[in-house]
């Protein structure tokens, strides 16, 4: 039997924030910049109106290290999950391609009326998800130990 990864074997401690303005959002926006998941690992629970996608995020925390050049690049398993959700809209994402890889480039907030707003969540390749929500409150929760990145690269932006 394998056991899942813990967070007590980890070195670094896991992220869990939350963002309830359009300040808090532009941390969690940068810490999950270049995350990559599976179009399946996205899901949206209208009862308890929750929007969450399971990420694979780039640890840009870790890469902020004195010494960079020691570790090798990291990713972790995160969740980050937006409550008081309305709606739900994708745009040039093939929801029926089980293997299609998504990556995140940005998160941001368009506010409404008596706090309502839009979430929008800027995918590579001319992918968005719009989230509408009664209020804003995102939240970005590290799940699994830290791990080397299989490209063993940093992130490029050009």
């Amino acid at each position: 039997m394998v056991e899942d990864a813990r967070f007590e074997d980890a070195d670094a401690s896991p992220l869990n924030l939350q963002a309830l303005d359009e300040d808090d959002l532009q941390v969690i926006s940068a810490l999950a910049q270049d995350a990559v998941f599976p179009a399946c690992e996205m899901r949206w629970d209208r009862v308890a109106r929750r929007f969450a996608i399971l990420i694979n995020r780039f640890r840009w925390e870790q890469r902020a290290s004195p010494d960079p050049k020691m570790a090798p690049p990291e990713r972790v398993q995160a969740v980050l999950m937006v409550g008081e959700v309305l709606n739900v809209a994708s745009q040039g994402i093939a929801r029926n391609d089980k293997d299609l890889i998504l990556s995140l480039l940005a998160i941001s907030f368009t506010p409404g009326d008596d706090g309502t707003g839009r979430l929008e969540l800027t995918l590579a390749g001319d992918g968005a998800l719009a989230v509408d929500v009664e209020a804003l409150d995102v939240t970005l929760k590290d799940v699994t130990r830290a791990y080397v990145a299989p490209s063993r690269k940093v992130p490029q932006h050009r």
